[in-house]
């Protein structure tokens, strides 16, 4: 029997010729990333709940500062320090205020093929480049740290094929949001979501990131992207190598199939408070806003960037908005300065924030108020998520937020 992009993945890491789902194998990691979410918890059990603390591979693990940067108050400080000394005393790769985690990875790290276990949910945005990684606790990562490897349970897959084009003003995050709406948040629970067919190759790698990065808020284990020479160029532009570009065998299992023909894909939103409540935006009526948010690991890319930029053009933002723009990264951000880009934001009345996750993790920037409504390209949208609990947070894409921005209400973009 043929094995599915996921199952080859495990498959190498375990030193194994074949895995089947359903069976537990113990596995080496290629690497191992935690952010300021929760590393703290980390080195505490760390420093105080192990005889013989050591670290099997400090070159394997990375420790990023995205959350809550820089520092709100005296308790993220101490976070930020605890992080900072522990990584010198351990030659741990550190990074602070260069961007959001996902996206460092995305840029720094990570290649086809590799098993990455993150202390974050997210991490499944590794499979834009055909990687297989997950998201663990403190314990697990811990774990990993320690000994270099871990165990999983093998993942059935569900198989997206994606077929021709998105339409002009059509985005990744309209189609990923539409896939989650119709599958619902539980319906891929500890499956991989693999996306493949000429749809799916059709895409940059930039966009493939996108589908992965939301794969979690449909429950799966992971999403991976199935790799292609978009991938191998990509990878190899940035030093890094690209020797384990998976496929799935054409006598692999999948637990399901799905069709998409992404031109029949349109503008969707997701209201408040769960992430598959999707609808077309045509359906939305009229709903006004008082914030919009275009950032996070889902949507801070310079793709987004560029259609903000190109909708902001000559117009302002509405008076009664507050439109925050976060960049993924700092190599972002530059790119999106040398293409006058921060120019357009600024002069429309955008404010630009330092790359971090910003509104999205609802913490340092752009808190929303008591019944206040949010349009954001962030992840999630569940209760409390960007501030107080009686405040709104509507997902959409890009496009839809900057024109929201605009109006003062959720639009499409014209």
């Amino acid at each position: 029997m043929g094995m599915t992009i996921a199952e080859k993945i495990i498959a190498r890491a375990a030193k194994v010729d074949e895995v089947k789902p359903g069976e537990i194998h113990s596995v080496n990691l290629d690497w191992l990333m935690s952010n300021d979410g929760t590393t703290h918890l980390t080195i505490d059990m760390y420093r105080n709940k192990l005889k013989h603390p050591h670290i099997a591979d400090p070159g394997k693990v990375v420790f990023i500062v995205d959350h809550n940067i820089p520092a709100e108050n005296p308790k993220t400080a101490a976070v930020h320090k605890k992080m900072r000394e522990f990584a010198r005393e351990n030659n741990i790769k550190m990074y602070e205020g260069k961007g959001v985690c996902h996206q460092i990875m995305f840029e720094d790290f990570v290649e086809p093929g590799q098993l990455i276990f993150g202390a974050d949910s997210h991490t499944c945005s590794y499979g834009a480049l055909g990687a297989f990684g997950t998201g663990v606790g403190c314990t697990d990562f811990l774990y990993g740290m320690v000994t270099g490897g871990s165990w999983v349970m093998v993942p059935e897959t569900l198989r997206f094929n994606l077929h021709g084009k998105l339409r002009e003003g059509v985005y990744p995050r309209d189609l990923i949001l539409t896939i989650i709406g119709d599958i619902g948040a539980n319906g891929a629970n500890y499956k991989c979501m693999e996306f493949a067919g000429d749809g799916a190759h059709n895409l940059s790698v930039n966009d493939r990131f996108v589908l992965c990065n939301l794969a979690v808020e449909a429950g799966a284990k992971t999403g991976i992207v199935e790799p292609d020479e978009k991938v191998k160029e990509f990878v190899e532009s940035r030093g890094r190598k690209a020797e384990n570009m998976f496929v799935s065998d054409p006598d692999a299992k999948f637990l399901k199939v799905y069709e998409y023909d992404l031109d029949k894909i349109e503008p969707v939103v997701a209201r408040p408070d769960f992430v598959d409540d999707v609808i077309p935006l045509r359906e939305l009526g009229d709903v006004k806003i008082d914030e919009a948010f275009l950032g996070s690991c889902n949507n801070g890319r310079i793709d987004e960037l560029r259609v903000a930029a190109k909708i902001l053009k000559g117009k302002k933002v509405h008076p009664d908005v507050r439109f925050i723009v976060a960049p993924a990264s700092n190599e972002v951000y530059l790119q999106a300065l040398r293409e006058g880009i921060i120019d357009v934001l600024l002069e429309s009345g955008a404010m630009v924030m330092n790359c971090n996750c910003s509104v999205c993790w609802g913490s340092c920037q752009g808190v929303i108020g008591e019944n206040e409504v949010l349009v954001s390209t962030g992840t999630r949208n569940f209760k409390g998520r960007a501030g107080h609990k009686t405040s709104k947070v509507y997902l959409a894409s890009a496009a839809t937020v900057t024109a929201s921005a605009i109006a003062g209400k959720i639009v499409a973009a014209e």
